[in-house]
């Protein structure tokens, strides 16, 4: 199994602020040592209850627009249940409803089969939290 299968852990410094980071560096420097040229999935998972992974265009304004839509539809405000932590927080949680903690993506050819303007982020909108960790898997 060791052969078809690989896994890491990585940190991502998110701060104190809303923020859409871009993993697809980090996912393809894995896939580099782990799939090595070979046909498969890459799954990226955050084990947390308040930050989601998604395929998006970044650098163009896309990653601010999510941002935007998701303070839209969650505000960050008192009508939440959920109260602990900064004003708003309970929207936190319910987040990865909306963007899930997970996403599986193509591996052809040791590489990660994306879109010309596709990226895999980090969605963290978690003020309080201001650390991640996100699991990378290849299965061959």
């Amino acid at each position: 199994m060791a052969d078809t299968f690989s896994t890491r852990v990585i940190d991502v410094a998110t701060g104190s602020a809303e923020a859409v980071h871009d993993l697809t560096a980090a996912c393809t420097a894995f896939l580099r040592e782990a799939a090595r040229g070979r046909d498969g999935l890459l799954n990226v998972f955050v084990p947390h209850a308040t930050a989601g992974v998604a395929v998006i265009e970044t650098g163009a304004g896309s990653d601010d627009d999510l941002l935007a839509v998701l303070h839209d539809l969650l505000p960050a405000d008192d009508r939440w249940r959920h109260r602990h932590g900064s004003r708003g927080h309970g929207r936190d949680h319910v987040l990865p409803a909306l963007v899930p903690p997970h996403a599986t993506l193509p591996v052809v050819g040791g590489g990660l089969e994306l879109g010309t303007w596709q990226s895999v982020v980090l969605v963290d909108t978690n003020k309080d939290n201001h650390h991640r960790t996100v699991r990378l898997s290849f299965l061959g």
